[in-house]
């Protein structure tokens, strides 16, 4: 019987180490509580974002080299990102962040582009050059009251 027990024991520590691995793992994974969050952050401020969110990639030459972290209004008429960008990366302080669209009607991701500085962005510093999204509807509505009037 004492052999019993002792092999019931083992058993449950092993499930027991398992399931608070997954645990970690989910939390790391998911970025929660700060766990597997590396990097630093930017900030950045839009005319109009067109509906990016949280988590959308932020890219450069098509690689993801880091994640929108917050999305928030700032004043009255301005959308201010944060970004987290991936530890290693480097940014030029006069790099062009741009909202774009993967594919015709695919997600929204942040297209940085380099520029020709020598000098990088720091933690928390502001990518002043910024496009905003190219707004399909205010497009087509001004082609329909432009060709009105001729």
């Amino acid at each position: 019987m004492g052999e019993y027990k002792r092999i019931e024991i083992t058993v449950g520590i092993f499930v027991f180490i398992g399931i608070l691995s997954m645990v970690y793992m989910a939390l790391k994974l998911g970025e929660v509580g700060g766990l597997g969050v590396s990097g630093y952050t930017l900030q950045a401020k839009f005319d109009d974002i067109g509906g990016i969110r949280a988590g959308a990639d932020v890219m450069i030459a098509g690689v993801i080299v880091g994640r929108v972290e917050e999305v928030s209004l700032a004043g009255e008429d301005e959308a201010a990102l944060t970004l987290r960008i991936n530890e290693g990366v480097r940014i030029t302080t006069d790099a062009i962040a741009s909202v774009r669209t993967k594919g015709i009607i695919g997600d929204r991701y942040l297209r940085v582009s380099q520029g020709a500085d020598e000098e990088y962005l720091q933690e928390g510093d502001e990518v002043e050059e910024t496009e905003s999204v190219l707004n399909l509807e205010d497009l087509i509505g001004k082609y329909i009251f432009e060709g009105d009037g001729k």
